[in-house]
């Protein structure tokens, strides 16, 4: 599948996503059980997630991606780090929390919160490992970059 046919998709995906949304929440916009209308709100706003996640990959193949400074990469960094461990922490609470329950209704919704836990930390991890580390720009890597492009000694700068 060539570049622009996977935009195109991503495209026809993030409308199709914004149509979901808008129809669970008109479905219970005026629903006065408080189960149902938070539990497919919350299924709505997995739809809109699903948007802008897909909006970042369209973003990805259809404009340039900047690097980060290192500075910048390193608050990214200790707060992707500092979310991780909040992850982690939060999967134990639910786990344990999971075990003790009997109510099947509750289980099936502590359950959701808990794998969408897991998802959120396999992801974090992901971003932290591939994205982040990747998009860090050294200090000494900028120089090194000017002097790979300063070939001919035009750029004239001084460190």
């Amino acid at each position: 599948m060539s570049k622009q046919e996977r935009v195109d998709f991503y495209k026809r995906q993030i409308k199709l996503e914004n149509v979901i949304f808008d129809k669970a929440e008109a479905a219970v916009k005026d629903s006065e059980n408080i189960l149902i209308r938070e539990l497919v709100h919350s299924i709505a706003l997995d739809s809109k997630k699903h948007a802008s996640m897909l909006n970042a990959l369209v973003s990805m193949h259809t404009k340039a991606t900047p690097s980060i400074s290192e500075e910048i990469g390193q608050d990214i960094k200790d707060s992707i780090t500092e979310h991780i461990q909040l992850e982690a922490k939060a999967i134990k609470t639910y786990q344990e929390y999971f075990e003790t329950l009997e109510d099947e209704a509750e289980k099936i919704i502590v359950k959701a919160i808990l794998n969408d836990e897991v998802k959120h930390h396999a992801l974090l991890k992901t971003i932290h490992k591939m994205i982040v580390e990747r998009l860090t720009l050294s200090v000494q890597e900028f120089w090194d970059m000017v002097d790979e492009d300063d070939e001919f000694g035009y750029i004239g700068y001084s460190r």
